[in-house]
Order: C-alpha cells, then sequence, then structure tokens
C-alpha cells in the first residue's frame, strides 16, 4: 500500500481469546470499522446510503495481536467495477502487520439484485484512490 487511508481501531477486551490474542473472527469487525470511516472521512459518503452489500471477504493472518491497544487499519479501494468496488487491508500493531484482508462490495437494488455502482460514488471513489473507472 503506498498511501493508503489509516483510521485507529480500538482492542476490547472481550475482542481477546482464552489465549489473550486477539480473536480471528474480530478481524472482519476491524475492517468493517475502518471501511466506515474511509466512506465518511476519505470519499464522503454516507455509509447508511452505501447501496453494497459484502460479497466476499479474505483475511490473512500474519502475526497474534496481545494487547488492548489502539490498532491502525489502512484501506484503499483496488478496483472498482460496474457493480462492484475491491478493497484491500492492513490491520497494523505499530509498525508490524499483523493481517491484512480483502473485501468485495456488490452494489444492489432494492430487492437484492447487483445494480451499476452509483456514477457520483464511483467518481469518488476513482478520484480518491487515481484509479481508470
Amino acid at each position: 500500500m503506498d498511501d493508503p487511508f489509516t483510521t485507529e481501531v480500538r482492542v476490547r477486551y472481550s475482542d481477546l481469546d482464552t489465549y489473550g490474542h486477539v480473536n480471528n473472527a474480530v478481524y472482519a469487525t476491524y475492517l468493517e470499522e475502518a471501511r466506515i470511516a474511509y466512506l465518511k472521512d476519505a470519499i464522503d459518503q454516507d455509509p447508511e446510503s452505501f447501496p453494497g452489500v459484502v460479497a466476499g471477504i479474505e483475511l490473512s493472518f500474519e502475526r497474534p495481536v496481545a494487547r488492548r491497544g489502539p490498532l491502525t487499519v489502512a484501506v484503499e479501494t483496488t478496483a472498482v467495477g460496474e457493480t462492484s468496488v475491491t478493497m484491500a487491508y492492513e490491520v497494523r500493531d505499530g509498525d508490524d502487520v499483523a493481517a491484512t484482508g480483502e473485501t468485495t462490495l456488490v452494489s444492489v437494488s432494492g430487492d437484492g439484485r447487483p445494480t451499476p455502482i452509483p456514477e457520483g460514488l464511483r467518481e469518488r471513489l476513482v478520484g480518491y484512490e487515481g484509479l481508470e473507472g
């Protein structure tokens, strides 16, 4: 990631497993928190009116996190298709990458069918990331 949007997420006591590490399932929530911050703060999109749903998520764990301090999550949009958006993430513990992830979001209509990404949203994503749209 060259120049991603970053935000802090708080590690809560309930995020820790019996070994005192952040539970693997919690990382998906950290990605969601970072994605919401990205939508609001980076591209000025109200997350509640974002027309997409998560169609896919991938996580890779590099090292355990065994503390309750804040983590940094880096986010960038890597691709904007006709109906989908791909976002990449790094969950950072200080200078170390603890996990990486990717989500695919699909724009859907009221009946749940894929629909083209609204033009204004597409322009903001492409413009912010410098992508070809």
